[in-house]
């Protein structure tokens, strides 16, 4: 514990109260606490990062935010943003303009922590994204890093469906480019021309007995949703370069940086237990040439 002066902004209610405990406020005041401070605990709490206040309020411009000042022996700055004080300065009220403009690096946004422009999501480095922690252009979805996707972490351009690193794909985990056919009126379809409404699942370019509406729910899906081709990078580890390249790093703590498929798949493969690698070695028509083609992932066939 030490004594301080620490500058921040602090969260309150819509009627100037905190969301904890329903202490009453007022700007331009200053208050005491009477006791001892711990941080998640007792005392007045702030955050040094506008940004971070958000992470304990709602991004609601029916909140109050305001400058402030801790002026009596203080907790917790050394290891985080938030800090917990005795004396707590209130100042002065700010608009939600000034709100936004302090936690976005880009303009017109109507989330927080963007760096980029026209985003009403978060963590956005692109421009005119919708959804959240994009780093292209124009997406819809979320964490994308190429342009014009409107699914999810998609790494490729013009993708419609989800976790793609190649181009105008419309189903999911793809890395090649327009892999669902041509002229299809029918459903997850690989061909083109085709009405099916619930075709068999090709495995490994050869066709199986399996319904494409039952391989949806399948153990091998639910497990490939855990795929993403981005990973979450600490401030801590980052590196010079990383840190001129994200300058959000310093709002939100890091950075979410894109990977391959393959080093998707090694995280994945990684974290699962023998049942379900076996879930995928068992699959009809299982090729381990072609698994290791698509994923990097080498099965050894048992003696």
């Amino acid at each position: 514990m030490k004594k301080e002066i620490i500058k921040g902004y602090k969260v309150f209610t819509p009627d100037f109260k905190a969301k904890q405990g329903g202490y009453q406020y007022a700007e331009n005041t200053e208050f005491t606490f009477d006791g001892k401070i711990q941080i998640c605990a007792s005392g007045f709490h702030f955050c040094t990062k506008a940004a971070d206040c958000f992470n304990y309020y709602d991004f609601n411009p029916d909140n109050i935010v305001c400058q402030v000042e801790a002026r009596g022996n203080t907790m917790g700055h050394d290891q985080d943003s938030k800090v917990c004080t005795d004396i707590l300065f209130v100042g002065r009220k700010l608009s939600w303009l000034e709100v936004l403009d302090i936690v976005n690096i880009g303009k017109w946004n109507t989330g927080h922590s963007n760096t980029g422009n026209r985003n009403t999501g978060n963590w956005n480095t692109g421009n005119s994204n919708t959804g959240d922690w994009n780093t292209g252009d124009w997406n819809t979805g979320d964490w994308n890093t190429g342009n014009w996707n409107t699914g999810y972490r998609n790494t490729g351009n013009s993708n419609t469906g989800n976790r793609n690193t190649g181009n105008s794909n419309t189903g999911d985990w793809n890395t090649g480019n327009r892999n669902t056919g041509d002229s299809n009126t029918g459903y997850r379809s690989g061909g083109a021309f085709c009405v099916e409404e619930n075709p068999m699942l090709i495995l490994f370019d050869k066709l199986t007995n399996i319904p494409v509406r039952e391989w949806e729910e399948h153990r091998a899906v639910e497990l490939m949703k855990n795929l993403s081709p981005v990973i979450w990078v600490q401030e801590y580890v980052m590196t010079d370069d990383e840190k001129k390249q994200y300058p959000t790093y310093e709002t939100i703590g890091g950075y979410y940086k894109s990977i391959t498929m393959h080093e998707a798949w090694s995280n994945l493969w990684g974290n699962l237990d023998e049942d379900d690698k076996q879930v995928f070695i068992t699959l009809p028509n299982f090729d381990a040439d072609k698994f290791e083609h698509i994923t990097g992932i080498k099965i050894v066939p048992v003696s």
